[in-house]
């Protein structure tokens, strides 16, 4: 098989067929998709990799964070601090999956690493440090050596949720000492996090259908299948399965729809 190639607009060519050309048609389409292939000589970047081998780095996160928080409020819970890191980085894994899947029904098999914003401390960018991707048969690149091709959508669904539970699995078991949040809490701030990266990833009504795809049943440790659901207003919501811990902070009132008051519905 011949490979295509374009332009990419920087005058660098660019493998048609290649993840890093599916990842600049994403560019194209969604300019805020925030992913990107490969890291950039800007600072603030960091391997996941890194941080989940040596989690004292997500712990000098978590101080970012606080001295971040500390310059608008006197005081700063830890559990605050530890919940929005959790939140943070779980969507680093959930976007770069999600939105690849809903525009190349593509699913990369990629380390990450992601860039912090010079202002507050979040992800400001995704980037895959990998070229491997599971792929449906009839995707263009389906006979390269760095795709694995899958029966059908619900095979690729599966790619996309195994890979993401063992990367979550990985952030758990090494952030799951630093914060005071137990295990429950983190998978389901994990829940939350592939949910509404599926859900976002595209218009509203096809994103459910992402999720629905993804997350059509509870695949444990997740807390939950997708709870997306429409309102009487025909407008999608999603109920939270996890807590932010924002209302600690002075004068700061509870989210719409927090788990700590909002009950499940059937």
């Amino acid at each position: 098989m011949h490979s295509q190639r374009a332009s990419c607009g920087s005058g660098e060519d660019l493998d048609f067929d290649g993840l890093a050309a599916s990842v600049h048609r994403i560019e194209r389409i969604q300019q805020l998709s925030g992913l990107r292939f490969g890291m950039t000589d800007a600072p603030g970047w960091l391997r996941c990799d890194d941080l989940l081998d040596a989690p004292e780095r997500l712990r000098a996160w978590q101080g970012r964070l606080a001295d971040w928080l500390g310059t608008q409020y006197d005081e700063v819970p830890a559990r605050t601090v530890a919940a929005w890191i959790a939140s943070w980085y779980l969507h680093v894994p959930a976007r770069a999956a999600a939105v690849l899947f809903h525009h190349e029904r593509r699913v990369p098999v990629s380390k990450l690493a992601f860039r912090l914003s010079d202002d507050r401390p979040h992800p400001a960018e995704i980037a895959l440090l990998g070229d491997g991707f599971h792929c449906l048969p009839s995707d263009t690149a389906a006979a390269r050596p760095e795709a694995t091709v899958v029966a059908d959508e619900q095979e690729l669904a599966a790619a996309l949720r195994d890979g993401y539970l063992a990367h979550a699995t990985r952030f758990v078991d090494a952030y799951g000492p630093l914060s005071r949040l137990g295990r429950r809490s983190l998978w389901a701030a994990a829940t939350d996090a592939l949910d509404t990266a599926l859900w976002s990833a595209g218009e509203p009504d096809a994103g459910v259908a992402d999720a629905a795809l993804v997350l059509g049943s509870r695949h444990a440790p997740l807390t939950a299948a997708s709870t997306l659901r429409l309102t009487p207003e025909r407008e999608w919501t999603r109920r939270l399965e996890s807590c932010c811990f924002s209302y600690l902070l002075p004068s700061t009132p509870e989210c719409d729809g927090c788990p700590r008051s909002t009950p499940k519905q059937s």
